[in-house]
């Protein structure tokens, strides 16, 4: 009786197994497609819940943004000005400007245009000649920024249909640039997924030499950026975050970038099981088992890690934080979720036509006399580099970090203070030609006033200091309700005062975007509290001084921060100290190469006008998470093998059976961030350059060379003060 209980239990076991066998795997499968059902549709209507609009990036203690909140108190409106200007090859006749004026109705007949107040024919200010007649003005504010590229290409159609014959008329100003800086990002939602998908299946097809095999790793990365685009849509609808093109555009890449960095450490496992066991459940929970640890200590890393832009200052860099952690921690799940459930289901198949063959332990044939301990088994290049670590690793790691240093070096020719606005879209924009014609003809900053608030019984002070500083054009008290006339015997315009507050417009004498405006801004920040204590400058030119500045703020709060966090996570992981200090010194290193290597490149080989402030903490902070990655998959390695083979023999096996593993995934995430270059904004090829050669340097040298070396060099002290400290060689 017991022997039938005995079989009936294992009748009811086996059965048991093989229904978790079934369940599991279609239970995981319905999710994600359910998922990607959901999420695949919402990543086009992203841009539906995305901001480009840097004033909303500061934070409300930048003076900027306090002097926005006064200017809203005195006006309902939250008009964009868009300045249309037209240039002539002749001097324009006086005469002729009653056939402008109707060009000027047309402009404010335009939907989206704002509509006039009670008593005016349109809202446009216009036409206005210039000083030297070959040119045209007008000012037409834009009523919301939710439409504002299809407003700003009605309007160009309405100047392309109504300019007279030798004239070209343009549409810039703010709404103009911003419109053509939102246009440059339209092809995040199609283009950039295509190239780095393209990119990442060629690599993928040439490492593992499989039809099948890069299909399940891409699937498990778009799966992945659906799902985190589904939550992402939602926090950003419920006002959660702050998404803007740019970071849309990171999310998609280091979703595809880290899912399939994570995938690759699992396929790999799941192949060398593959060889030691015949089970396709034995192998993939081997492989499971082994890979889980550093996957999930390297996603916490990058997670942890961009969390820390949360102490951001300036709001797009905190927004950041969140929605690219969001991304990795579903890259995570599909890696460890989806990409397992496919393995299983395809078996051997997954790596045809070069299937992986069972070989018992038995049968392997023994190493090979005079073969290193460490390197039994592994051929090819990573024995070569193996075997040089192993003869010379102080020679080797201290020419690595010669040639780091070198490229380091160029660091101080970086020009991260930040680009005018102009200079942002890297294709033709019809705004910027606009605004050069705005600067052969007008003040250079018309249409983009300098804004300054001040206490009514001192505006008259401030507009005369105004109009003394050197690159003020004029100055002039915001009026009332009461329209200007040119009439020289009306009486002045009353002045519009908000609880004991005025506005002053001062026009300046260079582009709103460029340096001389910004020193502008600066002097009068410094020369006007003098006369009223309680001035705000605020304006364009304010905007874009004030997001430069807190992004260098950001810069030295946040890069202590990261680099605290990632040790400390190192020193948990490896359970070490010595080891963890000196992963970070090199990753920090080869930041300052990336860095370094990007700045000679910008500067005299593509000619770019400087950089971003934001571009050197972005790019640390993937770097250095990233390229710790790289680390974090060798050392776990490396110590798994120590604590059988003793640590120099450890480092060399981890070196070898790890090699061609982070090398495909260094090169397949250097490919997926290049992607980020089709995009034709100067931040983000910046990035893409920066990120993806310092991935490649993390990968090929301080991976490679400097940390294994390195480690040798040094032998089993690397693991102090943990017991393997005190274990052999």
């Amino acid at each position: 009786m017991a022997r039938n209980d005995s079989a009936t239990g294992a009748t009811a076991g086996r059965s048991r197994i093989r229904w978790a066998r079934i369940g599991i795997p279609a239970i995981l499968l319905i999710i994600w497609f359910a998922a990607a059902a959901i999420g695949g549709p919402t990543f086009g209507k992203l841009s539906s819940v995305s901001s480009n609009d840097q004033a909303s990036f500061l934070p409300a203690t930048a003076e900027s943004t306090e002097a926005i909140a006064w200017q809203k108190k005195f006006t309902d409106s939250d008009a964009i000005p868009a300045v249309v200007v037209i240039e002539s090859t002749s001097t324009i006749d006086r005469s002729d400007l009653s056939g402008f004026a109707a060009l000027g109705e047309k402009l404010g007949e335009v939907e989206g245009v704002e509509s006039p107040e009670s008593g005016q024919d349109t809202s446009v200010v216009g036409p206005i000649p210039s000083k030297d007649g070959l040119a045209i003005e007008y000012i037409v504010p834009i009523a919301e920024s939710d439409g504002l590229r299809v407003v700003i290409a009605d309007l160009r159609s309405v100047v392309s249909d109504n300019v007279p014959h030798g004239m070209t008329g343009y549409v810039t100003g703010p709404a103009g640039l911003t419109a053509d800086l939102v246009s440059a990002f339209g092809g995040i939602d199609g283009i950039l997924l295509l190239v780095a998908g393209g990119a990442v299946f060629l690599i993928l097809l040439l490492v593992y030499r499989s039809v099948v095999l890069p299909f399940l790793v891409l699937l498990t990365s778009v799966f992945a950026l659906c799902a985190a685009i589904l939550l992402v849509y939602a926090f950003a609808s419920w006002g959660w975050i702050s998404l803007s093109g740019q970071s849309q555009g990171i999310l998609s890449i280091l979703v595809i970038g880290a899912a399939t960095d994570y995938s690759l450490l699992l396929v790999a496992r799941f192949k060398e099981a593959l060889g030691h066991v015949e089970s396709r459940w034995s192998a993939i929970l081997r492989a499971l088992r082994a890979a889980w640890e550093p996957i999930v200590a390297s996603g916490a890393t990058v997670i942890i890690a961009l969390l820390c832009l949360l102490f951001s200052d300036l709001n797009s860099n905190k927004s950041l934080g969140p929605i690219a952690a969001i991304g990795i921690v579903f890259s995570l799940l599909a890696a460890l979720t989806l990409l397992p459930t496919f393995l299983v289901l395809f078996g051997r198949t997954a790596f045809w036509p070069i299937r992986p063959t069972y070989v018992p332990d038995s049968d392997r044939e023994p190493a090979s006399p005079g073969t290193l301990r460490g390197l039994v088994g592994v051929t090819g290049i990573w024995r070569r580099i193996g075997t040089l670590v192993s003869r010379r690793p102080r020679v080797t790691w201290i020419v690595a970090l010669v040639v780091l240093l070198a490229g380091g070096s160029g660091i101080l020719q970086l020009q991260a203070n930040g680009v005018p606005q102009t200079d942002l879209v890297l294709t033709q924009s019809d705004a910027v030609d606009g605004q050069a014609v705005l600067a052969r003809h007008f003040d250079a900053g018309s249409g983009s006033p300098i804004v300054v608030v001040s206490d009514e019984s001192s505006a008259n002070d401030i507009v005369s200091a105004l109009e003394a500083t050197k690159g003020i054009s004029s100055a002039s008290i915001v009026p009332g309700t009461a329209r200007p006339t040119m009439d020289p015997t009306a009486p002045p315009p009353v002045p519009a005062v908000r609880d004991g507050k005025v506005l002053v417009n001062a026009v300046l004498d260079y582009e709103a975007d460029s340096d001389d405006a910004e020193n502008v801004v600066r002097e009068l920040r410094t020369t006007l509290p003098a006369i009223d204590p309680s001035v705000l400058v605020g304006g364009v030119t304010a905007i874009a001084l004030d997001t430069t500045d807190t992004s260098l703020s950001d810069l030295t709060k946040i890069i202590p921060i990261v680099l605290v966090v990632i040790l400390l996570i190192l020193m948990l992981l490896l359970r070490s100290i010595l080891a963890p200090v000196l992963l970070i010194l090199s990753v920090v290193i080869s930041y300052g190469t990336a860095l370094g290597v990007s700045a000679l490149v910008f500067n005299h080989v593509f000619g770019f006008p400087g950089a971003d402030a934001a571009v050197p903490l972005f790019g640390f902070v993937f770097l250095v998470a990233l390229g710790v990655d790289y680390n974090i998959f060798l050392m776990t390695r490396v110590r798994e093998e120590s604590l059988k083979l003793g640590t120099r023999p450890g480092i060399l096996r981890g070196l070898g059976v790890t090699g061609s593993v982070i090398t495909s995934a260094g090169v397949v995430l250097a490919a997926t961030f290049a992607a980020l270059s089709v995009i034709p904004i100067l931040f983000l090829v910046q990035i893409a350059f920066i990120v993806a050669f310092g991935v490649l340097v993390d990968t090929i040298v301080v991976r490679s060379l400097l940390v294994p070396a390195l480690s040798y060099d040094i032998g089993r002290s690397i693991w102090w003060p943990s017991r393997l400290a005190s274990s052999a060689d």
